[in-house]
Order: structure tokens, then C-alpha cells, then sequence
């Protein structure tokens, strides 16, 4: 689709989006316009910067009837920086429409104001799943005449632990409604959230020409007890921002995150014998940026959605090809390049023989005396975790948790990562940078009214 004018808006649209530098629809416009258009549930997989404000907006403005003075599009955003930058979008595109007037409802700043506003009426609002829900609570925010919910950027406002708010939310809005998912990645949690709230969507992928895995392979022979040098060696040379190494025993585990720790590298062992406490404060940490390197058997790390994985290291050949395949096919994902290491001892050369056999082609061998000679050069991990003890059971929500740190001119919400809620605690990852100012604010600061403990995870 070439031009706005084939989407049959009206002419009011068409000239504003000219005047706004809209020339022609980009892809992800270009797909999820007709459907939004018509009144059908969408579901649409598109980076950040393809457009897709747009792709719901300009249905959002053109569907409203500007003399009900009535909340009729409500859209859902992980952050407060996403949702004024999305309101302000929202606003140029409405200049098409008179008098239309929307509003922005988000944590980290007082909620009198926000009342007073509400009191006047809007048509559209975009906020944050935790303020949202406080409106509702209050009862200043109604959504009976809702005709339109959209979730912006649906998988990080999960990662951010936001999936319960956004359920509650949903519980409250009419059920003969549109609703719009925008999300940059498809995990299991928004197949489920989409199967659970949406009626038949039309499922959009921009990016769905998925290219072959891009992933660098090299093997390496080395004498046995090298494991752990070589290891350091890999991770000096290449910086990873975050890398796997499977193991074939929870001890080789221990010992070889042990070892790496002792060299100052930022490293987590994860197995079976792990209390579910501790795995999950492992998992947390890995998943969201705070550690660079999980030492892990198969078992352990089955099942892991770590979304950018720019290595996977075989501490050992794994004992068949297939194991071998899954384990590095974790890398090289979503158009992003891969790397994959094997280390072998002179004793296992049989397994990377079997290897060879079933691809029918020869693997690509390294100079394993050039590596071992790299010097230990650690990777800092960009995020640091907070560990909060107060979690669901507390009635913790993550908004509590992310206004506590961005309110009354705090951190900017860009340098927040991701939220992680269990029944008594809760994981957040900050900025490397602001960490200890982050510390300092929440153990000064209150949660939930409550002053609560704090430390480094």
C-alpha cells in the first residue's frame, strides 16, 4: 500500500498526516490499519521505531465520536517516558478531529491533579498498568464506554511484572470491545494474554521472513582441567553481554562459577540442587542483565526464554548432536549475530566425530594456545538487582516499585529494567550508574506506605 488515501480515511486524517510529513504508510501501517479500521482484534509483532503509534492511533482518533465526552480508547504502556511519548503522538494526530482531549494517567507523580483532570472529562487516556489501576479503584476513571484497549509494548510491560494489573484492568473494561497488542517479541505469555482476551485477531509479523540463524561456530581442543582458562579466555576476547556455558555435572557447576568468580568475573551456577529461592534469584539476575555468565546443565536450563544471547560456550561436548544443536541454537536469535564455543579434550574427539558425521561436514577448529594465551579481561554486567522484602503477599505491585523510584523527579524510568514479583519479595534491575542512588531511595523512601528492607541481590 502506497499512499493513506487507499485506507479510506476521512479527508480531515489524510491532510493532517500530510501536514505531519506522513507520506506513505510504513509496513507495520500499512497491515494493521484495515483490520483496526474495521473493528477486529489485532495482534502485531513490531520493533520500536516502525511506526506503530500510528498504526493504532489513526484508528483510535478516527473511530472516536469527539461529542461523547467519554473515555473511548484506553492505551496500556510499561513506562511513563513511552506513554508521554505516545499521548504527545496521539495529540498531533488528533489535531484531524476538533476538541478532542487526551489525557495521561501515570505513576511517580502526585494523583490529585491527575483526579482534577479526569473531573473534565477525556476521550483518550495512556498510562501505566499500576496509576490506571489506582484510578479505578478511586473511581475516578470510568471505562464503560471503552471501545478500544490497546497494550503498547505488551511483552516488556510483562517483563516488567505488570501481567496482573493488566489482567485486573481488563476484568474492568466492556467486554464487546477492540482490543490492539503491539509487542517487539512473541513469547509464551503473550500467546496466552492474546488467547485469554482476544476474539480471533488478525496476526500481523513484520519481520516474518525469519533468516537462517547467524551463528559463528569454533571448536577448540584443549588438555583436560583448561576448561575454566579457557572459558575466562573466550569471554576476555569476545565481551559478551551475556553467555551460557553448559556443563555436564552440577559440581563442574559450582566449581567453574566458583573459579570465574575468583577472577572477577560475573558469574552464576545453575542446576538442580539449587533451593527454588535461589533459582530464582539465579534466573532473575541472568535474565535481566546482572550477571553475565550462567554456568548450567541441560536440565537447568531448559525451558529459559533469555531473549539476546550473544554466546553459548560447551564446556564439554554434549553427550549427542541433538543436545548439541538445541544448546547452540539458543544463540544467533532475531536477526542477531551468534557465537558458539565447544572445548574438547583429546578424549572426547569421538563426540565431535559423531557431530561431523550427522551434518556431513567438517566443524571448524580454533588455535586453542592463541586463546589460553588471551589475558582475563571481565565483563561488568549493565544492570545491577535490588532485592525488596516485600513481594505479592504484601500487595507489592511493580508500579509501587518503579513510582518509588522515579516519583518526585527520581530516576529517569529508561535506566529501570526489569520487575520481578514473588509472593514475599521483589527483584528489580537498575542501571549500573544509578544503583546506589537507587539503593539509597528506596531504603529512604516508602513502598506501599511502608518503609521495607533493601539490599544488592
Amino acid at each position: 500500500m502506497s499512499s493513506f488515501n487507499q485506507l479510506g480515511l476521512s479527508q480531515a486524517m489524510v491532510a493532517n498526516l500530510s501536514q505531519l510529513g506522513f507520506t506513505q504508510p510504513t509496513p507495520i501501517q500499512a497491515q494493521a490499519l484495515p483490520p483496526t479500521l474495521s473493528g477486529k482484534d489485532v495482534i502485531a509483532m513490531a520493533q520500536t521505531g516502525s511506526g506503530k503509534t500510528a498504526a493504532f492511533g489513526i484508528g483510535l482518533i478516527e473511530k472516536l465520536n469527539p461529542r461523547h465526552f467519554a473515555v473511548q480508547g484506553l492505551v496500556l504502556c510499561p513506562t511513563r517516558e513511552l506513554a508521554d511519548q505516545v499521548a504527545k503522538a496521539l495529540r498531533e494526530l488528533a489535531r484531524a478531529q476538533a476538541n478532542v482531549k487526551v489525557l495521561t494517567l501515570c505513576g511517580g507523580v502526585a494523583i490529585g491533579p491527575q483526579i482534577g483532570s479526569l473531573s473534565h472529562g477525556a476521550h483518550i487516556v495512556v498510562g501505566t498498568p499500576g496509576r490506571i489501576q489506582d484510578h479505578l479503584r478511586k473511581g475516578t476513571l470510568t471505562l464503560e464506554s471503552l471501545r478500544t484497549l490497546v497494550l503498547d509494548e505488551a511483552d516488556r510491560m510483562l517483563d516488567m511484572g505488570f501481567q496482573d494489573a493488566v489482567e485486573d484492568i481488563i476484568a474492568q473494561v466492556p467486554a464487546r470491545r477492540q482490543t490492539l497488542m503491539f509487542s517487539a517479541t512473541w513469547p509464551d505469555s503473550i500467546r496466552t494474554l492474546s488467547e485469554r482476551y482476544q476474539s480471533t485477531p488478525v496476526d500481523i509479523r513484520v519481520e516474518a521472513h525469519e533468516e537462517k540463524p547467524d551463528i559463528r561456530e569454533t571448536f577448540y581442543e584443549i588438555e583436560p582441567g583448561r576448561q575454566a582458562d579457557a572459558l575466562a579466555a573466550v569471554v576476555s576476547d569476545l565481551q559478551p553481554t551475556s553467555c551460557i556455558a553448559f556443563c555436564t555435572t552440577k559440581q563442574q557447576c559450582d566449581e567453574l562459577a566458583a573459579d570465574l568468580e575468583s577472577r572477577g568475573f560475573s558469574a552464576l551456577a545453575l542446576h538442580g540442587d539449587l533451593e527454588q529461592k535461589d533459582r530464582d534469584s539465579v534466573l532473575v539476575r541472568f535474565g535481566n542483565q546482572s550477571c553475565a555468565i550462567l554456568v548450567a546443565t541441560d536440565v537447568a536450563a531448559r525451558g529459559l526464554d533469555i531473549k539476546a544471547l550473544p554466546l553459548v560456550v560447551n564446556v564439554e561436548p554434549a553427550r549427542d548432536p541433538e543436545v548439541h544443536t538445541h544448546r547452540v541454537g539458543r544463540t544467533g536469535r532475531a536477526g542477531e549475530t551468534g557465537n558458539a564455543v565447544t572445548f574438547c579434550t583429546p578424549s572426547q574427539g569421538h563426540k565431535i566425530s559423531r557431530l561431523e558425521s550427522q551434518r556431513d561436514q567438517r566443524v571448524q577448529w580454533g588455535d586453542a594456545q592463541a586463546l589460553l594465551a588471551t589475558p582475563d579481561k571481565p565483563v561488568k554486567p549493565s544492570m545491577r538487582t535490588l532485592c525488596i522484602s516485600g513481594g505479592r503477599k504484601d500487595k507489592v505491585r511493580p508500579g509501587d516499585v518503579l513510582g518509588a523510584l522515579t516519583g518526585e523527579a527520581g530516576l529517569p524510568g529508561k535506566l529501570i529494567g526489569k520487575i520481578d514479583l514473588f509472593d514475599f519479595q521483589c527483584f528489580v534491575a537498575v542501571d549500573r550508574s544509578v544503583a546506589a542512588e537507587a539503593l539509597e531511595r528506596l531504603e529512604n523512601g516508602r513502598i506501599k506506605g511502608r518503609k521495607m528492607r533493601v539490599r544488592y541481590a
